[in-house]
């Protein structure tokens, strides 16, 4: 269940540690593989009137598993994209079971 959109990583860095990348976090947080979704976002960065190259950032929705467990993704993060920019950028959009629905019923 664990959604995680990417911003600002080349598609094909992503392809190639995504494998491993849930792998690890399969571990990390105790779900099914299959339960995780990544999605490579392209988006337009503008600044100023004029485009600029789009910040790296990681979101990841979810719901809550505690700071010790979102600190661990977090660093997670880094080892598979921490090479990919001078800055990389994690946050956590924590979601409500009763306002999550799968087929019509919530969590």
């Amino acid at each position: 269940m664990p959604m995680i959109r990417i911003r600002g990583i080349q598609m094909n860095k992503i392809k190639q540690v995504s494998s491993k990348l849930v792998e690890d976090l399969h571990h990390i947080i105790g779900c099914p593989k299959d339960y995780f979704t990544i999605e490579c976002m392209h988006s337009t960065f503008i600044y100023e009137g004029k485009e600029v190259e789009a910040p790296t950032l990681i979101e990841v929705a979810w719901f809550d598993r505690g700071q010790e467990v979102q600190d661990e993704v977090a660093e997670c993060m880094m080892k598979h994209f921490g090479d990919e920019a001078e800055c990389l950028e994690v946050y956590f959009i924590p979601l409500q079971e009763t306002a999550y629905y799968e087929n019509g019923e919530h969590f």
